[in-house]
C-alpha cells in the first residue's frame, strides 16, 4: 500500500531570482488524496448546474441529464463527470484503507451500473451524435477504463466488467474517426488531439494494439515535421491545455529518447538550459468564478505533468531538464494552491488534473 507521494515544488515569489526561489514539498499524502476525493463525491451525483452538449433528434430528447447520460450526469459536465470517477478510482487505488474510499467505491457502485452503462451507449450511438465528447471525453473515459482495470481489486474488476461495453463503443467512435482525420486540432481547450491522443495512446497500448498503431501514426503524420512552435502565442484567454507543451508531451511517447531530443530542440527551440523556470510564465487567473477563466488554474496543473512528461523522454543529462522542471516546478504550484473547491466552476474539475499531476499519471520512471 502506499501511503505518500511527493513532488518538489518551487514557490517563486513575483519578481524573484531563480535562486531565490522558496522551496516547499507538497505531498499527496492520505489527507490530500481526501480533500480530492471531496470533490468529486460531491459532484459525481449533483445533477445541477449542468452544461449539455446535446443534439435533438426529436421532441423525446428533452430529458434531464440524468435520463440522457444515466451513468455520468454530474459534475457540471459530461467529460467532467467521467474523469470525476476515474479521480476516485485513482485515490482508491493510491490509498484503498483511506476513510473516503469505501464512499468513493460506493458511488462507482450508483452509477457505474448495467443499466446505467446500457443508456450511455443507446445515447452516444444515437444519430447525429458521431461528434459527443470527440475527443476530450472519450479519452478520459478510456483512462477510467484503464485505471479499474489495472486496479484488479474484486469491485474494480466487477465494475470494470460493466464498463466495458461503453469503453468498446467508444472505442470503436475512435477507430472510425482517426482515418478521416487529415488534421490535427491545434485549440486549447477540449478538442485538442494531442492531449487526447497521449491519453488514448497510453490506454491502447495495454488495451488495444490496433488502436495503438492508428494514433502512433497520426502523431507521426500530424507533429514530426513541427518546428518553432510559437508559445509566445500562448496561452490564450480560456486554455487549459497547452497545443504547443501537449504536443511535445504526446511525440515523447512515440520516440526514443534521442529522437526526441533532437526534435524538441527543433520544436521548442526557447527552452534554456541555465535552469531558470522565466521561459515560460504561468497562466494568471483573475475571477475564479469565471468558469472560463477558470480554465488557467487547468492550464497551469497540465502544463506541469505535460512538462514532467517532457522530461521523462529526453535523455538523462539533458541541458535543458533543469528548465523543464522549474517551470513544471512553479506551475505544479500555482495549479495545485488554485484547488480548493471554493467555486464549482473549478471545484467540479481541477482535482482530476491534480490528481494526475501528483500520481504522475502517463509517465513511466526510468
Amino acid at each position: 500500500m502506499k501511503t505518500a507521494l511527493t513532488i518538489t515544488l518551487m514557490m517563486a515569489t513575483v519578481g524573484a531570482s531563480p535562486a531565490a526561489a522558496q522551496q516547499q514539498t507538497a505531498k499527496l499524502d492520505e489527507a490530500t488524496a481526501g480533500r480530492f476525493a471531496a470533490l468529486a463525491l460531491a459532484c459525481v451525483q449533483k445533477e445541477y448546474p449542468n452544461k449539455i452538449s446535446h443534439v435533438l433528434n426529436s421532441a423525446d430528447d428533452v430529458k434531464a441529464p440524468h435520463e440522457l447520460t444515466p451513468a455520468f450526469y454530474g459534475c457540471f459536465d459530461w467529460h467532467s463527470s467521467v474523469h470525476g470517477h476515474w479521480l476516485l478510482v485513482r485515490l482508491v487505488r493510491e490509498f484503498p484503507n483511506a476513510p473516503f474510499a469505501a464512499n468513493a467505491m460506493t458511488a462507482l457502485k450508483a452509477n457505474i451500473t448495467p443499466a446505467h452503462i446500457a443508456g450511455e451507449i443507446a445515447y452516444m450511438n444515437a444519430g447525429g451524435r458521431e461528434t459527443f465528447e470527440r475527443p476530450y471525453g472519450l479519452a478520459w473515459l478510456l483512462q477510467l477504463g484503464a485505471e479499474l482495470r489495472e486496479m484488479q481489486t474484486p469491485d474494480a474488476v466487477a465494475l470494470s466488467s460493466t464498463l466495458q461495453p461503453l469503453e468498446a463503443a467508444v472505442v470503436a467512435q475512435l477507430k472510425s474517426w482517426l482515418p478521416k482525420l487529415v488534421y490535427p486540432i491545434r485549440e486549447g481547450e477540449h478538442a485538442q488531439t494531442a492531449f487526447a491522443f497521449g491519453l488514448i495512446l497510453d490506454y491502447a497500448r495495454v488495451s488495444d494494439p490496433a488502436l495503438a498503431v492508428m494514433v502512433t501514426a497520426k502523431v507521426r503524420e500530424f507533429y514530426l515535421k513541427d518546428r518553432a512552435c510559437p508559445m509566445n502565442y500562448e496561452p490564450s484567454g480560456q486554455d487549459f491545455l497547452s497545443p504547443c507543451i501537449a504536443e511535445a508531451d504526446v511525440v515523447r511517447r512515440v520516440l526514443p529518447p534521442p529522437e526526441f531530443a533532437v526534435w524538441l530542440k527543433g520544436f521548442l527551440p526557447g527552452i534554456p538550459t541555465n535552469g531558470s523556470a522565466t521561459w515560460l510564465p504561468i497562466g494568471i487567473v483573475t475571477d475564479r468564478t469565471d468558469g472560463k477563466l477558470a480554465h488557467l488554474d487547468g492550464l497551469n496543473l497540465s502544463r506541469a505533468w505535460m512538462l514532467d512528461g517532457i522530461v521523462s523522454g529526453l535523455p538523462l543529462g539533458d541541458p535543458r531538464i533543469r528548465a523543464l522542471q522549474a517551470a513544471s516546478d512553479t506551475h505544479a504550484a500555482s495549479g495545485l494552491a488554485a484547488v480548493t473547491g471554493e467555486h464549482y466552476e473549478g471545484g467540479h474539475w481541477l482535482g482530476s488534473f491534480a490528481t494526475y499531476l501528483v500520481t504522475r499519471r502517463g509517465i513511466v520512471s526510468r
